[in-house]
């Protein structure tokens, strides 16, 4: 006997919602987090193949059905996160999802264009939260040319208030209304695919290399490479901080799709600017290895990056080994990757680095770090084993030096034991 298929709201819904009045545990969230992705997944179905519904168990739906349980299924998740601990952000996920899908369930099912315009509205002023925005871009299908044109007046109309009930200009103020009207004003330029307007909606005042970045995103979006090109190479330059790095990676990106030929000398600018094992090794990919004096000189005043180039780009950890203790090099992890190349090279050095770097990892006394440091040493001493007699002498005597160290860590003498380790 078959089992009759359930309704999709049934199938849905009960996903979504929640009653669990242990939502700020975050445990718990996370568990509601996962249900929704599934309800999340059966709803995507029910828009993009309604035909697939049955072998999920559910009966296709009519696209205003579908329309229907989009949109309680998105109320609802707005009503479960205002309560929940998403330190995750398993369940801001899945909202986010839903918010993805309404559009297209809008769409599919010809919602009255004002009508929809009216509810996109509003939900920017639900009591519940105020951290997701609707996108006006994503819903003008659905909104059409009379949605849109409503919109427009709401955000104009919505800029007059702002000016005329402003928020006291202070240090800490913090105005939503800004936030959103100037989110609003940014996606309907990028619909508009209006140059002027989406320069002076996302630069702002250009004091921010992101500011700058953000005008290359919105005209990469709207398929303006070259501008976005533009841009994020402005942006770039705009100063050596994090975010101008962020925008290089955007410009080094499309630079790729665009103008490959350009790429050796661009990689050198980017190393320029931002010297390190990893702009080094993508200017050796891109220019050859006629710049690799220039890196050397370059990273001499960053043994780190020195060391991590010669060694994972150059490949040479005898080169990597003698510059780190030119350098005095200091980063345990750098330390740790590098004595570990070196093994084949001398065993009995490298075990002496490795040792080093996991009695100062025990410094501290910490339970939770003593069987990684029980393993890494049974690890080492079984390559000692297979190296020399000497080598594992070597990790042996330094097991003894740490067993009498630390010996009043009954803790860590018993995860020595049972890794059977002497």
């Amino acid at each position: 006997m078959e089992l009759a298929l359930l309704p999709l709201a049934d199938a849905v819904l009960p996903l979504i919602r929640s009653n669990n009045p242990n939502l700020w545990r975050y445990s718990a969230s996370n568990e509601q987090g996962m249900s929704m992705h599934k309800g999340a997944a059966i709803l995507e179905a029910a828009i993009g193949a309604p035909d697939a519904l049955p072998q999920l168990g559910v009966r296709v739906a009519t696209p205003k059905e579908t329309y229907s349980v989009a949109h309680k299924a998105l109320a609802s998740a707005i009503k479960v996160i205002g309560r929940a601990d998403d330190s995750a952000g398993i369940i801001g996920d899945a909202c986010r999802e839903l918010i993805r899908l309404h559009p297209l369930a809008a769409k599919a099912a010809g919602v009255a264009q004002l009508e929809l315009a009216k509810w996109f509205w509003r939900f920017h002023f639900n009591e519940e939260v105020d951290y997701f925005n609707l996108d006006p871009v994503a819903y003008a299908p659905a909104l059409g040319e009379k949605g849109i044109a409503r919109l427009r007046s709401l955000v104009i109309a919505f800029r007059e208030q702002i000016a005329a009930t402003p928020l006291s200009d202070g240090p800490y103020s913090y105005d939503h209304r800004e936030f959103l009207a100037e989110y609003l004003e940014q996606r309907l330029a990028v619909l508009d695919k209006d140059f002027d307007a989406i320069v002076t909606t996302h630069l702002r005042e250009g004091k921010v290399a992101a500011h700058v970045e953000d005008v290359a995103e919105a005209f990469e979006e709207i398929g303006e490479l070259e501008l976005a090109i533009t841009w994020a190479h402005r942006a770039l330059l705009f100063d050596r901080g994090h975010q101008a790095a962020q925008a290089a990676n955007r410009w080094w990106r499309l630079l790729g799709q665009q103008r490959p030929e350009e790429l050796p000398g661009a990689a050198r600018l980017l190393f320029d600017r931002w010297p390190n094992s990893t702009s080094a090794a993508r200017l050796v990919e891109n220019a050859g290895v006629e710049p690799v004096s220039h890196i050397m000189d370059v990273l001499q005043q960053f043994p780190d990056a020195l060391v991590r180039f010669q060694l994972d780009t150059l490949a040479d950890p005898k080169l990597a080994w003698e510059t780190a203790h030119q350098l005095e090099l200091v980063s345990a992890w750098v330390w740790k990757d590098l004595a570990k190349a070196y093994f084949p090279t001398d065993p009995v050095a490298s075990i002496e680095v490795q040792l080093q770097i996991i009695s100062a990892n025990l410094t501290e006394a910490k339970t939770s770090k003593y069987r990684p440091a029980a393993l890494e040493l049974k690890e080492l001493r079984k390559a000692a084993n297979q190296a020399s007699a000497q080598a594992l002498t070597a990790v042996d005597q330094g097991i003894a030096e740490l067993r009498e160290k630390y010996n009043r860590r009954p803790s860590f003498l018993a995860a020595l034991t049972r890794a059977r380790l002497p």
